[in-house]
């Protein structure tokens, strides 16, 4: 691929690696029982949130990962998760802050993943693809190393959808001739406006169909009934 006519500049990777970290934090807070975590899973936390996505984004694309080409972004996540962690009580207490800050580390991650997808020549829907798995990756890569559900697998409030939205107005903005700067900072708006108001409003996308399997096993007749 040729070299591109734009870069993601450092501070801002840096701002959504630090945001990621105190998001991890956040979320590592409340665990407890035999799920608590100390200061280094802490930080491994807020690193798999901050910079996942980027790392994600990267490989996707086929170029060397920005965040470890600098010693910066290890060290602005972690140390960013451990500050969150020191003042997890106190953005705890604010639900508002935490909605925020959710919404607007997935739009940053988002808008930043499909810009520079569009920047090394990638076509308009891939370059979305890119910029959902950007914003999704750390969260996802966060529930594998913790065990837990994926949380994008299951029901809840508009999260990847968000995303989509919001990286397919970044390309529309740019094919309509919109600096792509311009066109990045509208994405991260317009996802994290939807984000917010679907955690506000209770919205998701309708959840499938259950099977019953009695129902079924009764109208087929291949699977036996076992009475009580």
């Amino acid at each position: 691929m040729t070299e591109p006519l734009f870069n993601i500049p450092l501070w801002a990777d840096l701002l959504g690696v630090g945001l990621g970290g105190i998001q991890g934090a956040m979320f590592a807070s409340g665990f407890q029982g035999q799920r608590r975590l100390d200061w280094l899973g802490v930080a491994i936390i807020g690193i798999m949130i901050g910079m996942g996505g980027g790392l994600i984004r990267d490989l996707m694309i086929g170029q060397p990962p920005a965040t470890l080409q600098s010693n910066w972004y290890l060290i602005t996540a972690a140390g960013a998760a451990l500050f969150g962690m020191l003042l997890a009580g106190v953005f705890n207490r604010i639900n508002t802050f935490i909605v925020v800050l959710d919404a607007v580390v997935i739009g940053m991650f988002g808008s930043f993943g499909v810009s520079k997808a569009i920047a090394f020549g990638i076509p308009p829907i891939p370059a979305v693809f890119i910029g959902v798995c950007a914003a999704v990756g750390g969260g996802v890569l966060r529930d594998i190393l913790m065990g837990l559900p994926v949380a994008i697998m299951h029901v809840g409030s508009l999260y990847a959808v968000a995303a989509g939205v919001g990286c397919t107005a970044t390309v529309v903005m740019h094919l309509l001739g919109l600096n792509i700067t311009v066109a990045a900072v509208t994405g991260i708006v317009v996802t994290a406006v939807i984000r917010i108001l679907a955690v506000l409003y209770d919205v998701s996308l309708p959840e499938q169909r259950r099977l019953y399997r009695r129902k079924v096993a009764t109208e087929t007749g291949m699977i036996p009934i076992i009475k009580p």
